[in-house]
């Protein structure tokens, strides 16, 4: 058990200085980051870092296929061939956007009603997907504008 708690304390010591690199790199996008619920350090961090800079991305569309949250498609004179470029992406941050729907659906006064809608309607699996993608569209724009998390934006467009 003294092994774990010394990984534990390296651990914390690491997470520590990591934010503090974090403030010092671009400090208004991480604690814009830190208003979504469900992302706290961890996630705040691997997004941060996994999206680079959000004026890369010239569209929010862009963005969301960046981070794997749209499905690609091959289409020639108006008809979809196929599927196509499921792995073309990020997968870190698919994951993160992902945990987030998740932690956000479990306890936030709008998000929870508006989840269970979408699962009720969708399923869980899909459900929890357009969630993702609501909370990585905000987090665009969010980042672009320099506002915080508003969930009554995210839930206006209903079902």
């Amino acid at each position: 058990m003294e092994i774990v708690k010394a990984y534990d304390h390296q651990i914390e010591l690491l997470d520590q200085k990591l934010e503090h690199l974090a403030k010092e790199h671009d400090e208004r996008d991480y604690r814009l980051l830190l208003t979504v619920p469900g992302i706290g350090r961890v996630l705040g961090l691997t997004i941060l870092y996994e999206m680079d800079t959000v004026t890369r991305f010239p569209t929010d569309k862009d963005f969301l296929s960046y981070s794997r949250l749209v499905k690609g498609s091959v289409a020639s004179a108006g008809k979809i061939k196929g599927l196509t470029g499921g792995k073309m992406g990020n997968a870190y941050l698919r994951w993160a956007f992902g945990e987030a729907a998740i932690i956000a659906k479990r306890n936030h006064l709008l998000l929870t009603p508006y989840a269970e809608r979408l699962v009720a309607k969708r399923g869980k699996f899909k459900g929890n997907a357009i969630l993702a993608s609501k909370l990585a569209r905000a987090v665009y724009y969010m980042l672009q504008t320099g506002t915080v998390f508003d969930a009554e934006r995210v839930v206006a467009t209903a079902i």
